[in-house]
This record gives C-alpha cells, structure tokens and sequence, in this order.
C-alpha cells in the first residue's frame, strides 16, 4: 500500500504536532475534531510553526473535518485523543466501518493496552500503537506498540511509516507503559514523592536533574509540558496494568492538581506559573 493520505483524530497539542509531522513530509493530512475553534486553533498553531520553518506552501494539504466519514480515503489514520479505553475503543470501532480493510489503525496511546483497545473490532491485525513524544515535530523517537492481535507485515508498515517521517521508531511488546513511559515513572513519582516528604522543593529538585544531572528538563517542568493530566493518566495506567504494584502508585499530589485544574503550561499554570 503506497500512503498518500493521514487522517488525524484530536487537534489537540499532540495532534496538532503530528499533523504538522505529515505535513512536511508531503501527505495530504486530514485534521478531524468534533470541536471546530479547536481545529481553528490548531490550524493556527501550525501556519505558525511552519511559517517560521518557511514551509507554510504545505498548508495546502492540509484537509480540516468534523466527521470521522470524512477519513474514509486514509490509507493510515492516527488517533490522539485523551487517554479514556472506552473514547479510543469507540474511534475505532467507527474506522472500522468506515475505512478500507487495509489501512492501518494507529493509537496515539502513551500507555493504554493495544490489545485492549483492538478486542472485539473487525480487522484487528491493522491496529496497532504509534506513540509520539511531545513536542512531536521535535522529538525523534515513535513507539510502534504490537498488540496480541496486530499484524507483522502491518507493524512492518507502521514502522516504514514512522521512518518516512523522519522519524526513528522502535518496535515494542504491548505491556504497561511501553517502554518510555515504564522507565520514565520513577522519575516523576520519585520527585514528587521528594517533594511529598519535604526533602527539597520542586525548583530545586529541576535545578539538580539539569545542572548537575544533564537532563534536558526537571521532572515538574517536564509534567508541566506535557501537562500533569496526562502525566497522571499514564501512570495511573501503569499502575492498574502491573496489578497495582506499589513503585507505580500515582501521586496524592498530583491528583489534587488535576482535580483543581492546574495542568500545566497549557492551562497556564502547574508546578510553575507561565504567561502568555
């Protein structure tokens, strides 16, 4: 199958960076939400963005849809919608109708179970995970997570995909987390579990990991980027998919933060204060 055509669910952050992926490298990209001001938003933080690169000529594959009908001539179709099972399950089910049997089905998913979200959906072998790290024009890595029931030759194409992209992916089992996610936990948990016991602040926590660490970011401006909702879905996730093993166990604190609102850059404010 020669891919021509991506169709992207959410345009949101994530999805908003992937489409931006495809964009420069020449598909024609279908952008689709239910919520138009959000595909507005969206449109515009790509012109932005690739204004700047001054590669705004390929805005014009770009396709903007509220209806997931409207994806029916994807040959791949690359869902990134919030972590909920039952949200993603029922995208699915409704590509399953709509697209041809031989496109491929990919889940953005940072740790929700392929086979899960696959179980009981006509043509299972197409779906698989395809798992960006944000910001995803910038970061290199994609996860091609294969499930129980998800092809090899259609991972193969997954993975010819990615690299197509420009990107660098990495074939992996479906299990709890993948694999960054799984090893990235005990550097959140373990922060705010510092922080928790009143050992050190969050500042200076960041401040040790980049300075004396080499690491790029802190883990609370990391959350802060990601947003602390998604953070905390994941390993609220992980958590539940080792059988509630004690090293996964989600913060108290950053459940109270998703509780109030305070997610992030996004929502203004997290374990940092941002302005416009």
């Amino acid at each position: 199958m020669e891919i021509k055509r991506v169709g992207i669910i959410g345009a949101g952050t994530m999805g908003a960076g992937i489409a931006q992926v495809c964009l420069q490298s020449g598909y024609q990209v279908f952008l689709c939400d239910a919520n138009q001001q959000v595909l507005d938003k969206a449109k515009g933080s790509i012109t932005a963005r690739l204004q700047k690169l001054n590669q705004e000529d390929t805005l014009s594959n770009l396709n903007l849809i509220t209806q997931i009908v409207d994806l029916a001539s994807c040959h791949v179709v690359i869902e990134a919608v919030p972590e909920r099972l039952e949200l993603k399950r029922a995208i699915f089910q409704e590509l399953a109708q709509v697209c041809s049997d031989d496109s491929l089905l990919l889940s953005n998913t940072s740790s929700i179970s392929i086979t899960e979200i696959a179980a009981g959906i006509p043509h299972p072998e197409r779906i698989l995970g395809f798992h960006f790290f944000n910001p995803a024009p910038v970061m290199p890595l994609v996860e091609v997570i294969v499930g129980y029931q998800s092809g090899q030759e259609e991972a193969e194409q997954a993975l010819q995909f990615a690299a197509k992209l420009g990107k660098k992916p990495v074939k992996v089992k479906d299990s709890p987390g993948f694999i960054v996610n799984r090893v990235a936990r005990p550097y959140y948990n373990e922060a705010l579990r510092i922080v928790g016991d009143g050992i050190a602040s969050v500042e200076q926590i960041d401040r040790i990991m980049t300075g004396a660490g080499g690491f790029k970011m802190g883990p609370f401006a990391l959350q802060d980027l990601i947003g602390i909702d998604i953070n905390f879905a994941t390993t609220q996730s992980v958590y539940q998919g080792f059988f509630q093993e004690s090293r996964f166990k989600p913060s108290r604190l950053q459940e109270r933060m998703v509780q109030a609102g305070t997610l992030g850059k996004k929502t203004g404010g997290g374990f940092y204060e941002y302005t416009n």
